[in-house]
């Protein structure tokens, strides 16, 4: 097997991934093995926050519908089928922004919802 002379591809890879590793805490900021660990396990945590970030705010946007809807007299579940039968295609985090921050057009969407609800 030929010998391989690493050289500066060594460095430079070792010198990035101590750069990604910046601010870790202790040995694992300075020593080669201890930052690749905490490197990849950093990864796998940003991962798998990235994807508990689209649940969590998915979660915050049906509270704040729920909440707004109840007070203009309708459950989330009520509000979300009545605006699929009138056909409007707001989004929850548009429904949830609306509900937040302007409450008159809130109302006026479940009022459009409540009209859509078939008489049962």
């Amino acid at each position: 097997m030929p010998r391989v002379k690493r050289g500066t591809v060594r460095r430079a890879k070792r010198k990035k991934l101590l750069e990604r590793a910046k601010g870790f805490f202790q040995t694992k900021s300075k020593l080669y093995r201890a930052a690749k660990e905490a490197v990849d396990t950093a990864g796998k945590y940003a991962f798998v926050g990235r994807k508990q970030k689209k649940r969590d705010f998915r979660a915050l946007w049906i509270i704040r519908i729920n909440a707004a809807a109840r007070e203009n007299g309708l459950t989330y579940s009520t509000l979300m089928k009545g605006l699929k039968v009138a056909g409007v295609t707001l989004d929850r985090k548009a429904l949830a922004d609306l509900a937040a921050t302007q409450p008159v057009a809130f109302a006026a969407v479940a009022a459009q919802a409540k009209a859509a609800q078939p008489a049962a």
